[in-house]
């Protein structure tokens, strides 16, 4: 996979906020917990992942391929079907016109509205529907 260096793209990202198409995470520590998310935009409208950014739009980045594998094994472990994804990793050596001491890296996942709707969120034998509300991932009532 290559590594796009777009830093408007990116600058535009830290402008954005959160909410039916978009969240930003630091990283990926609960693959449960990110699989929701990945529901609910599969069930909703479809929206982007964008990790290595905090909910206060600070530059975190991250180790590209880890994040990427956590998220897949949490789709093929926790959707049922899994989701479509997508993955963009983008390199970051200046944010504001000011270089960064060494470069850090973004991954941005695209997750489509789905076809194959529902996507359950499975878990301990329990199937949940998620869906997007704002800048929060609900179970469906």
């Amino acid at each position: 996979m290559s590594i796009k260096k777009d830093n408007d793209f990116i600058k535009e990202i830290l402008k954005s906020q959160e909410g039916i198409h978009l969240d930003f995470k630091q990283g990926i520590s609960n693959q449960s917990k990110i699989a929701k998310t990945i529901a609910a935009f599969a069930n909703t409208k479809g929206g982007k992942l964008v990790i290595g950014i905090s909910d206060k739009k600070q530059l975190i980045g991250i180790d590209a391929e880890e994040e990427m594998f956590m998220i897949d094994q949490a789709n093929q472990k926790h959707l049922l079907p899994p989701a479509a994804l997508s993955f963009e990793i983008f390199e970051v050596d200046y944010i504001d016109d000011e270089k960064l001491l060494e470069e850090k890296f973004v991954l941005v996942v695209t997750i489509p509205e789905s076809s194959q709707k529902p996507h359950l969120h499975t878990e301990n034998e329990i199937n949940t529907l998620y869906i997007r509300d704002k800048d929060r991932s609900i179970p469906s009532a």
